[in-house]
């Protein structure tokens, strides 16, 4: 089980950040409507069709992520 050492909005914000940054102008042309689970502490990623992959993958590799998840090409995951 991992272990949060930041807030929901900490790691919304550096999530944020971090897809703005460095991510979308190198994933939206080929990854369009998947989502992709960052470690806003490394800024490791991973790219999958579903959310729960994505963010399953990213704990499978790193120790104690903490995850951000947003869907390529969009401002959010989900849409309510």
């Amino acid at each position: 089980m991992s272990t949060r050492r930041l807030s929901r909005d900490e790691i919304g914000e550096r999530g944020t950040e971090i897809c703005e940054s460095s991510l979308r102008s190198k994933l939206e042309e080929r990854y369009f409507d998947q989502f992709v689970a960052i470690d806003v502490e490394t800024t490791e990623y991973e790219v999958v069709e579903e959310a729960h992959l994505a963010s399953n993958q990213l704990r499978k590799r790193l120790t104690d992520p903490q995850v951000f998840v947003v869907r390529v090409g969009h401002r959010a995951a989900f849409f309510v």
